[in-house]
């Protein structure tokens, strides 16, 4: 009997580079074939697979492409701990994070580190905080750059927590951003900003998205570009 053609259990999972993956199905209406991707963190196998096609068959799909997931938890970057290493990303530097018990428990910089107080073991907490604060202060500067820049009334950027994606526009107008781009550079940030700005005009990725895209941001789309494909997976190597 083909493999796929047996029943698989209700939670699927993948052997890769000696761990057990859970393999995480989506099935879309719009989808033609099988498309399949690691999770950023490395934790799960995501496929995304076409109405009529069978679960058993996805398995297949990841489970002899074992080799291509293998290379691919190979780059996902350690876990980092920034209270026990007592730095972290932010804006694209890692910065210090000065602890002392006796500060005010709200961060804040001073001389290119990072001040807070409070007690330590809620510490990350209180530094994942300050940074989606300020993932929300610069979302909100950026999109009000772009929404001039564009002749818009000012968007309302919210934060997202996706594994996936780094930003979305909604029909509304609402800009939707990865809090984990305020670890990036500025040049990184803005221009996914930049590009939801550009949706808010263009829902598709035409000419003339590219060409409103090219007037609105005021760097090399390209480098940003790469900067994301290379980099934006050690955005999620600290804080969960």
């Amino acid at each position: 009997m083909i493999d796929w053609m047996r029943r698989e259990p209700a939670d699927p999972v993948v052997e890769v580079a000696g761990r057990e993956l859970p393999i995480e199905l989506k099935r879309n209406a719009r989808a033609r074939r099988l498309t399949l991707r690691l999770a950023p963190d490395g934790t799960a196998v995501r496929i995304t697979l076409p109405q009529w096609c069978r679960t058993a068959e996805a398995v297949a799909f990841a489970r002899a492409r074992r080799d291509w997931l293998a290379g691919q938890l190979a780059k996902v970057p350690q876990a980092r701990d920034p209270v026990n290493e007592g730095v972290m990303l932010y804006r694209g530097t890692e910065i210090a994070i000065d602890w002392r018990e006796a500060a005010p428990r709200k961060p804040f910089l001073a001389d290119g580190a990072l001040v807070v107080g409070g007690p330590r073991d809620t510490l990350g907490k209180r530094l994942h905080r300050w940074l989606e604060h300020e993932a929300v202060r610069l979302f909100t500067h950026d999109a009000r750059d772009y929404c001039a820049r564009a002749d818009l009334a000012p968007a309302e950027a919210r934060l997202t927590r996706a594994k996936r994606r780094w930003g979305s526009c909604s029909s509304e107008g609402v800009l939707r951003l990865n809090w984990r781009l305020v670890q990036a550079p500025d040049f990184v940030r803005r221009s996914v900003v930049a590009h939801e700005v550009a949706h808010l005009v263009h829902f598709d990725h035409s000419p003339a998205f590219h060409s409103l895209l090219d007037r609105l941001y005021e760097g090399d789309i390209d480098d940003a570009n790469a900067w994301l494909s290379g980099h934006g997976r050690t955005l999620y190597a600290s804080f969960g």
